[in-house]
């Protein structure tokens, strides 16, 4: 018998990520067009995010509205 693993998916098409990301594409271009866009990848004719570029949006995006890792914003405990 075979040992195979599963592939795991390590990029995401424009369509995967605003899936994945609650986006629309009319949003995913806004927000490239003001440069707040993951990082994309051109193969041949398309263009991909991989899983490290939208790791890195998603932190620039939580960072940008304070609500990210360590953020105290909303946090009354004293």
């Amino acid at each position: 018998m075979e040992n195979t693993k599963p592939i795991t998916k390590s990029a995401f098409s424009v369509d995967e990520f605003c899936a994945a990301h609650g986006i629309s594409r009319a949003m995913f271009y806004k927000l490239c067009a003001q440069g707040k866009g993951p990082r994309l990848m051109s193969v041949g004719s398309r263009k991909i995010i991989s899983n490290e570029a939208a790791a890195d949006w998603r932190c620039e995006r939580e960072a940008e509205s304070g609500t990210g890792a360590g953020s105290n914003k909303g946090n009354t405990a004293a």
